[in-house]
């Protein structure tokens, strides 16, 4: 009796909704995009089957290995592994752009998820292409390192750290505090610093998290989507170093301290603190002439070298230093109060 019921409300619903030819890009048979596979995508599958509607294994025709998949996966689409999705479809309010929510969306990807080992909050960032290198600041011209400018594509899409990875993040998982500015009572909300590149190595190891390539953080920085929209040097669509400090701790309003995370207006992907706060450690090894030889496609950054790369300035750092294009070096053994991380991750 139950399973005639379950049946009749099945019929029911293939009648009354219009099939859709194509799966959820991530979680296969989830045709309304609801992200649950349900008895509303059975009946989508029940209505075309015969013909490609709700074909999930790409043979062209829907069938009972379709079926099978379907009631295999029955239930909530998984989340990325590692991960806990705090919110599938992307905040209006959070990301105003509407071919950016599209760019994300379409990537079939849960937008915002937290690491579950580490409780980092996560946002997702789509692949792109955008203009890498030099955008100089009202005051500020760029450095030689910053160019040339460059066409790059970023083919994968990642996630990335909302906020600064804070003291609380990396003493739960690693078991002391290396910081400097501790005692405060926003101390565990405050980025942690002092913290080497090659610290930051065994933070990975034990996370199964990583480093930012360079070219994705100025990407993510940017948060544009197209090789010729408008470049500026800050990501709040301006090149006025007086109006920096809207996005930003640095050395005309920090107190020359750190500060908790989250407290500037983020960027148009939601990513807070991607200027000022705290110097962010990337992946790459620094090269001053690489962008002339950079890849268009996915660069890696050099093979090797003496340095590390930094981006973002500091709570200690003048306008110049916080812009997008600026490039920081250090040794990767080296640590001081100003440089802190964004832990990244592959889907």
């Amino acid at each position: 009796m139950k399973q005639n019921r379950l049946l009749a409300l099945l019929f029911t619903s293939a009648v009354t909704c219009a099939p859709i030819a194509t799966a959820h890009a991530q979680c296969v048979g989830d045709f309304n995009g609801d992200h649950v596979r349900d008895g509303l995508d059975l009946a989508t599958l029940l209505t075309g089957w015969g013909g490609p509607n709700g074909d999930t294994n790409a043979d062209g025709t829907t069938d009972g290995v379709d079926l099978s998949f379907i009631l295999s996966g029955w239930g909530a689409c998984p989340a990325p592994t590692g991960t806990t999705v705090l919110e599938w479809d992307v905040d209006p309010v959070v990301v105003p752009d509407v071919t950016l929510r599209d760019a994300i969306t379409a990537t079939g990807l849960p937008w915002r998820v937290k690491d579950t080992g580490t409780n980092i909050e996560m946002l997702l960032v789509p692949a792109g292409s955008f203009v890498m290198g030099c955008t100089a600041s009202a005051q500020y011209g760029c450095s030689g390192s910053e160019n040339p400018t460059h066409a790059v594509t970023l083919t994968n899409a990642f996630y990335l750290g909302r906020y600064e990875v804070t003291q609380a993040q990396w003493q739960a998982k690693m078991g002391s505090n290396p910081s400097y500015f501790v005692g405060y009572a926003n101390s565990p909300s405050r980025p942690v610093e002092q913290v080497s590149w090659n610290m930051i190595t065994g933070f990975n190891t034990a996370t199964g998290l990583r480093l930012p390539t360079e070219a994705e953080w100025e990407y993510a920085y940017r948060a544009q989507l197209g090789i010729s929209v408008t470049r500026t040097a800050f990501h709040n669509n301006t090149n006025d170093d007086s109006l920096l400090g809207n996005i930003a701790w640095f050395t005309s309003n920090s107190g020359s301290q750190t500060h908790a995370v989250g407290g500037k207006t983020a960027n148009a992907l939601g990513l807070h603190d991607m200027s000022g706060n705290v110097w962010e450690w990337v992946n790459d090894w620094y090269g001053s002439t690489y962008y002339s030889s950079s890849p268009a496609t996915n660069p890696p950054g050099p093979s090797s070298g003496p340095y590390r790369v930094l981006r973002g300035g500091s709570w200690s750092n003048y306008s110049n230093f916080c812009r997008g294009s600026r490039r920081g070096v250090y040794t990767p053994v080296g640590a001081n109060s100003g440089i802190g991380f964004r832990s990244a991750r592959t889907p």
